[in-house]
């Protein structure tokens, strides 16, 4: 017996719709993004890259743990989306505060758990780093660890990482390396410290800038289109250094 031309043709069809909706899937999507890592507790929810709310405050108290679910209610609730709707939820993985990157991994994974959807990890200075505003050869930014000490990558023009996360003391002649190549800007909490230290020519500073959940959005985008997600049940916050319970001081 002959094939049907048009069962056929139905047949492709389908099929076409069937791959259509799978592209589809894959290129939409909601996203809820959570940055607790520093002082600025911010939340954000984006459909493919573009933020649509978002809720930040940025105060020395760091009083996540009473603001994060308030937010995060908040910015669904000025959408027309409910949380079913999201896709995938974000967070920033440090480094940062310690408190501050377990209450937010801490949220976001049981977010994920709840609503069975992956969770996306973006790292905290590379989120800082796209901050930048201005022609730079190279990008440093820096959050502010303990006493001289802090938290720093580096960044090229392109925005490619091209030196990894680490502590370091600031020194003399810290980050001299690129300020001899080109001109190089250091930014965030820990640029500080550097501002005393570092009077290279070729160095700017902006020290106002705080890792944000609007930046996260268009980077958890891109990982979400390459399914680049963590495991549920192991992923851990990038802490870097162990934490120290600092004790209080007695008369």
């Amino acid at each position: 017996m002959g094939k049907d031309p048009a069962a056929s043709k139905e047949l492709q069809w389908v099929f076409f719709l069937l791959s259509f909706k799978r592209n589809f899937a894959i290129d939409m999507a909601i996203i809820l993004n959570l940055e607790t890592a520093t002082t600025n507790c911010s939340v954000s929810i984006a459909e493919n890259g573009n933020v649509l709310v978002i809720k930040e405050h940025n105060t020395p108290n760091y009083s996540h743990s009473e603001q994060l679910h308030v937010f995060i209610l908040e910015v669904v609730q000025k959408t027309s989306l409910t949380l079913n709707d999201i896709d995938a939820v974000a967070v920033s993985k440090g480094p940062g505060s310690y408190t501050g990157l377990r209450i937010g991994v801490s949220a976001a994974k049981g977010l994920c758990f709840a609503l069975d959807v992956p969770l996306i990890s973006i790292a905290t200075l590379t989120s800082m780093a796209n901050q930048v505003s201005g022609s730079y050869n190279f990008i440093i930014p820096l959050l502010d660890a303990r006493r001289m000490e802090v938290y720093s990558a580096v960044f090229n023009s392109e925005l490619d990482e091209i030196r990894d996360t680490k502590a370091e003391i600031i020194e003399g002649d810290s980050f001299s390396e690129y300020a001899e190549k080109g001109k190089v800007l250091l930014m965030g909490s820990g640029a500080q410290k550097c501002s005393g230290f570092l009077k290279h020519p070729n160095i700017d500073y902006d020290f106002d800038v705080v890792p944000s959940a609007n930046e996260m959005a268009r980077l958890s985008y891109k990982k979400f289109q390459k399914k680049n997600f963590e495991d549920l049940a192991y992923f851990e916050p990038f802490y870097l250094k162990d934490f120290i319970l600092q004790k209080k001081k007695t008369n």
